[in-house]
């Protein structure tokens, strides 16, 4: 077991949840593929093991574990963006806007929190249900 797969368990125990099957087989997976890979590596690699974990079960955990900041998440770009939803279809938009990081910058100066990281996700109608 990593030092990594160690801690995570410690940190999701530790924080009420329970180390079930595929949330254990997501944890080791993630440790052994190492950074920067995709929900769709992680199952696949899971199926060759003869593990078959839901996708809703891996993002699930892959959700859990960014909200631990025990991983993070990244864009395609492997940098940090926000997402655009449209609450009619679901499609998920990635951007990136330097304006609202600033304005995220002067915000974290007036206020008493040390800031550490944000999300940012934006709700409406896409394009595409906006012409129907």
């Amino acid at each position: 077991m990593t030092d990594w797969v160690g801690h995570a368990q410690r940190e999701l125990e530790r924080e009420g949840y329970r180390l079930s099957a595929p949330r254990s087989a997501v944890v080791q997976t993630l440790a052994d593929l190492g950074c920067s890979v995709t929900a769709k590596e992680i199952a696949d690699r899971l199926h060759d093991r003869g593990q078959e974990v839901g996708v809703a079960s891996i993002y699930r955990t892959l959700e859990l574990l960014d909200n631990l900041r025990l991983t993070r998440r990244v864009g395609p770009s492997g940098e940090h963006h926000h997402h655009i939803v449209c609450d009619t279809c679901g499609q998920v938009s990635t951007f990136e806007d330097s304006d609202l990081e600033r304005a995220i910058e002067r915000l974290a100066s007036r206020v008493d929190y040390a800031i550490d990281g944000h999300d940012v996700t934006l709700r409406g109608e896409c394009p595409t249900c906006r012409s129907r």
